[in-house]
């Protein structure tokens, strides 16, 4: 690891407490409820259609963020991110209208793909000697903004300032970071596949079976916490009869949760395989889920909260890029894009879809796609070590 580096890795990591902002500011109660007075609709679960345009913002860019992070090199995919999360959080500020929203959200996924294509490669070239840590790192910086969102809303509600001033302030805060992205050293991209297509890329990547379930597990994982992440609150509301001005706790359970297990995982992957952790967690996932779709109580909640923030969202996506930029380390960037349109499709698939639920069928549809994904990952587990001899044999 290069030390000189290390501010730059910072600077990357911070752009992800941002995004940590920017990904849930549409799941908070309070904000769907004052988006949808300003939008003129009546049903709050509306705004969840909005967040799901940023799974398809990422559909449209990630087959060619993913070369262009290859060939230009990191620093111009992370200032095209940066400046399309710009104008993501000011369109969302300012939107008169859903319609405005949904373009603004559509920039902001298209903000996330140029940030992951470029983020992912470079922290674990930087961190080369633990990948996983390295890629758990960015979850870690989401998970911090998160656990601070209910502290972020509460002083806008003390300060009497609208609640819509939090993404104007993560503008400002992304846009300083871009211009310091300008100037920071950054590490190259591998040569290799720098002058290939993304299609060409994919054509001599030598997938199999047991590769392609790796990269689904993206969109499996993808679903278990976005589900929770833009539905909870409105199941401990509506559900489990927690008051709206408590309701949004349930976010610090969730991100206490994942801080711990990323810490925790980042312990137990220096002594174990971390595909292992991808059956593991997702099967301790499963239960909890069950658990709260079946007792529906506020402590139910709030437990579940922390278990899924531990259990889904404390790694179990970054581990599956890490693994897979492990058996495909000449295509880092395209190969993150991949992983990371299966996340995006279930992003903007699963949200809209879970925007015509209830509560309930959105914890059922959970527990299903959760369990296909431990299903998924038994079998990666069964072939991994075939896998990895295979790519260091390229």
């Amino acid at each position: 690891m290069d030390k000189k580096y290390l501010p730059s890795a910072l600077m990357l990591y911070m752009n992800y407490f941002i995004h940590g902002i920017g990904c849930s500011i549409l799941s908070q109660q309070v904000v769907k409820e004052m988006l949808a007075a300003q939008w003129g609709v009546n049903d709050v679960m509306t705004v969840t259609a909005v967040a799901a345009a940023l799974g398809l913002g990422r559909l449209i860019s990630l087959p060619f963020a993913g070369p262009l992070s290859d060939k230009l090199g990191r620093r111009i995919s992370v200032l095209i991110g940066v400046a399309s999360y710009v104008i993501f959080f000011v369109g969302i500020a300012f939107s008169p209208n859903i319609q405005i929203a949904y373009i603004a959200a559509v920039l902001g996924g298209i903000a996330n793909s140029f940030l992951d294509t470029a983020t992912y490669p470079a922290v674990t070239e930087i961190i080369h000697k633990y990948t996983g840590i390295a890629t758990m790192g960015i979850k870690f910086f989401i998970s911090v903004a998160q656990l601070l969102m209910p502290f972020f809303l509460g002083l806008a509600a003390g300060t009497q300032m609208s609640y819509l001033s939090l993404p104007l302030a993560a503008g400002v805060a992304i846009a300083v970071l871009g211009i310091l992205a300008i100037f920071a050293p950054l590490p190259a991209a591998s040569e290799s596949g720098k002058s290939e297509s993304f299609l060409q890329n994919l054509k001599n990547a030598n997938f199999s079976v047991e590769s392609i379930a790796l990269i689904l597990i993206g969109f499996t994982s993808t679903a278990t916490f976005q589900l929770w992440l833009n539905c909870a609150q409105t199941f401990g509301k509506e559900i489990a009869g927690i008051p709206s001005n408590q309701v949004s706790m349930m976010q610090t359970y969730y991100s206490a949760g994942t801080m711990v297990g990323l810490v925790v995982t980042s312990l137990l992957i220096t002594k174990f395989k971390q595909v292992r952790f991808l059956v593991i967690y997702p099967a301790i996932s499963v239960v909890m889920l069950g658990l709260v779709y079946v007792i529906k109580t506020p402590m139910i909640c709030y437990v579940g909260a922390f278990v899924i923030g531990y259990a889904a969202a404390g790694g179990v996506l970054q581990m599956a890029t890490a693994t897979v930029n492990d058996l495909f380390p000449k295509i880092k960037g395209t190969i993150t894009s991949l992983v990371m349109i299966a996340s995006s499709l279930c992003n903007y698939t699963i949200l809209s879809a879970a925007a015509k639920m209830t509560s309930m069928q959105v914890i059922m549809m959970n527990i299903v796609i959760t369990v296909i994904g431990v299903l998924l990952a038994v079998f990666v587990n069964a072939r991994y070590g075939t896998l990895l001899k295979k790519a260091q044999e390229r």
